[in-house]
């Protein structure tokens, strides 16, 4: 079992069960103890695109694609197997069955139907790599890995829980398990959530707040443009609201899908204001309106062209 310490035990159980009975993730269970923990499982994949229809000579075919571009051998970096990665996930696997038969496409996600995937998280994942290391909590889509919790007590901050994601991502420790992530968090109780994505700098990982839905810009107080970060359905406090709010799972797979650029060596996702910016303009030019979107300067203006353009 594992032996993370008891204050810290209480907020992983909490946040597990959040997940589970809130947001609907299947719990595969507790897996320090299991020795073939990677981030492609490739059981629960191949059972999911059976499931799809799709024949076992694509899925093959399709493992073995996606299995050369995570590779890190011959000094491949992780921003480029992570980007080659990312390509496969949000454009499908061209494959073919045979030499003579047409390219098909093997979707590993169904970007189209949130519903039809199968979302599951494990907690102590142990993965061995140069050093041997344990990330609190994996999110799997599919029986792919593409978020991971760090999670601290309150009174240890959660720039800890960011360094020790960093470190993780290091040839030293288990960079490999890295190359299919997409969201890097780490939180604890009174500082709530914090996101990135792979090889985020601890000063770019980014604080979640939730837009009010019933914000009115020309009756209401500024201050009142947000939700509260720690009341929630759900959950009372910082952490609880941030998953609730961040990890379900039509917007995390919004952040991934629409949300994520590879810019000149970095990857980036997006703050929330550019999130809900982009949502709110996408309305509008379905409806063929024009509208106006707010920057303050720094604020991620380029980016929210690029997403909104996505």
């Amino acid at each position: 079992m594992s032996n993370i310490g008891d204050k810290e035990r209480v907020t992983q159980n909490r946040v597990v069960k959040l997940l589970k009975n809130k947001l609907g993730y299947e719990y595969l269970g507790d897996f320090q103890d299991r020795s073939s923990n990677a981030n492609v499982e490739v059981e629960l994949l191949t059972k999911w695109l059976l499931s799809r229809g799709v024949t076992q000579v694509l899925i093959t075919k399709a493992l073995r694609e996606l299995d050369q571009a995570s590779a890190m051998g011959q000094g491949k970096k992780l921003y480029d197997a992570n980007k080659a990665v990312y390509k496969l996930l949000r454009y499908g696997v061209k494959v073919k069955a045979d030499v003579s038969a047409n390219t098909e496409t093997v979707w590993l996600i169904d970007w189209n139907n949130v519903d039809a995937n199968h979302f599951a998280i494990a907690e102590e994942v142990s993965i061995l790599g140069e050093n041997k290391k344990r990330p609190d909590i994996v999110i799997y889509v599919n029986g792919i890995a593409l978020g991971v919790i760090e999670l601290k007590r309150s009174s240890v901050s959660v720039t800890e829980g960011i360094r020790q994601n960093l470190d993780n991502q290091k040839k030293d420790f288990i960079r490999d398990f890295f190359t299919t992530m997409q969201l890097v968090m780490a939180g604890n109780d009174t500082e709530g959530l914090r996101y990135g994505t792979i090889e985020t700098a601890e000063k770019y990982y980014l604080t979640w707040k939730e837009q009010n839905p019933e914000y009115n810009p020309k009756t209401d107080e500024k201050d009142a443009k947000y939700l509260n970060p720690i009341i929630c359905e759900g959950g009372d406090n910082a952490l609880d609201c941030a998953v609730l709010r961040m990890l379900d799972k039509k917007r995390f797979l919004a952040l991934i899908h629409d949300f994520i650029v590879f810019d000149a060596g970095v990857k980036k996702t997006a703050r929330h204001n550019q999130y809900f910016g982009v949502q709110a303009a996408k309305e509008h030019v379905k409806s063929r309106e024009g509208g106006i979107i707010w920057h303050t300067q720094g604020s991620g203006k380029s980016l929210t062209m690029v997403w909104l353009a996505k």
